[in-house]
């Protein structure tokens, strides 16, 4: 009965779905695109296709995050394809930037969870097994897959205290979901714990996937560039990494009252709908910025470079002296603060990191980190920290030795995955 009200739920809400891509289309053209495959509707037939090994990844953070263990599924069963379906265009696009070169990757967005739509994708792309990344319940997908004994795994899962309450509220229906999946592996104990009390089966503890993302040779090398190109180290950089809505105009408004001398203020906003929106903030404001995409040199005059670019920011990382995670200063969660440890710059973290929250607490404790309550504070910290080489090199040394430490998750994915799939 739970799932029957579920998907009521789903067909009435379906107009508000045609609606909201609208509404995104607005600010993101993509959303206008594809529109087929949200109902599951595609061109190829199955029949053509080789065996499938299917991976949904929401957005970026999660396609990034599948980079490890698609080239370990790869290397171990060579004769599949890789599937990714996605929820957002800037993931798919994540996934087109990083797998675009091999035709062994495909993907396609996963449909509105009605039975009819998970059936037609199921039947289409005849998937081996599927790999659904972090959270994401789908319970007519898990139903779909049941149905056709589809394994289905959940890794690299997370469930912060705020998402746990959300599923409580539907206790029937999450511990049914739950316990359609055939194998669910935890980033950490706490994960795995709330996941249980939801009625999860036995969850195992993997770790963190995003641990296993090395910084690219050539980002590394483009940052070496792109701080050469900002002053060679002669101007202060803070990098204002992923931000969220409201959080930049704090920001800048903190930039402008802790003025310190020759900083230059890089802000790479989350969302690349949100570019021009910044850029505006920053000129209302009288400051001058200057885009990453002009490809210009940056004149003596800018004091805030927009990062209006995707897929470069480890290098962004790799160019700076000082980086705010952005996300945490408004109750976001955060965003990923394990690719800047890894690089080994000196972290700035707000009050909310629950969506990292192992993570966060364990590079808080270890020194790679400080947590700041608020934007005029980030501004003291970072002026401090600009004044003090010494502490600088101290917290990138202990961001580096941090994220190899925990390096190994995919590699525990990928022995969960061999237990189901020949």
């Amino acid at each position: 009965m739970s799932r029957f009200l579920y998907t009521l739920t789903i067909w009435l809400l379906m107009p508000w779905a045609l609606l909201h891509l609208l509404w995104r289309a607005r600010r993101q053209p993509e959303y206008l695109q594809h529109w087929g495959e949200r109902f599951g509707r595609y061109a190829v037939h199955a029949d053509s296709l080789p065996p499938t090994i299917w991976l949904h990844a929401v957005s970026v953070g999660e396609t990034r995050a599948a980079q490890p263990l698609v080239a370990l599924l790869r290397s171990r069963w060579p004769q599949h394809r890789i599937l990714f379906t996605h929820m957002t265009p800037t993931g798919r696009y994540t996934s087109e930037e990083i797998f675009g070169h091999d035709a062994n990757v495909e993907r396609v967005y996963l449909p509105y969870d009605c039975p009819s739509s998970m059936k037609s994708f199921l039947r289409h792309f005849r998937p081996a097994i599927g790999i659904i990344m972090e959270t994401e319940l789908w319970p007519n997908l898990i139903a779909a897959c049941n149905d056709k004994g589809i394994q289905l795994l959940l890794v690299n899962a997370r469930l912060s205290e705020k998402s746990a309450r959300r599923y409580a509220r539907f206790p029937a229906l999450t511990r049914q979901a739950l316990r359609g999946l055939t194998a669910i592996a935890a980033q950490g104990a706490e994960d795995a714990a709330r996941l249980e009390e939801l009625g999860a089966g036995e969850v195992r503890i993997s770790g963190n996937m995003k641990f296993d993302i090395e910084p690219p040779p050539q980002q590394l090398q483009l940052g070496a560039a792109l701080r050469e190109e900002w002053g060679g180290g002669a101007r202060p950089i803070l990098l204002a990494a992923s931000t969220r809505d409201g959080e930049e105009a704090l920001l800048l408004d903190a930039f402008i009252k802790r003025p310190i001398d020759g900083l230059l203020l890089v802000i790479v906003p989350r969302h690349p709908q949100r570019f021009d929106e910044v850029a505006s903030l920053a000129a209302s404001r009288g400051l001058r910025l200057q885009r990453r995409s002009e490809a210009a040199a940056l004149r003596p005059e800018t004091r805030v470079l927009l990062g209006d670019s995707m897929g470069e920011m480890f290098a962004y990382y790799a160019a700076s002296d000082v980086a705010f995670i952005g996300g945490s200063l408004l109750d976001y969660g955060s965003q990923n603060l394990i690719e800047a440890c890894a690089v080994g710059v000196p972290l700035l973290l707000g009050a909310s990191t629950h969506n990292f929250a192992e993570a966060a607490d364990a590079a808080l404790a270890c020194g790679a980190a400080l947590r700041i309550a608020d934007a005029d504070g980030i501004m003291t910290a970072a002026a401090e920290l600009l004044g003090d080489a010494a502490a600088r090199k101290r917290m990138g040394d202990a961001g580096k030795a941090f994220a190899g430490q925990h390096r190994g998750a995919s590699q525990r994915v990928l022995e969960l995955v061999g237990k189901f799939l020949p």
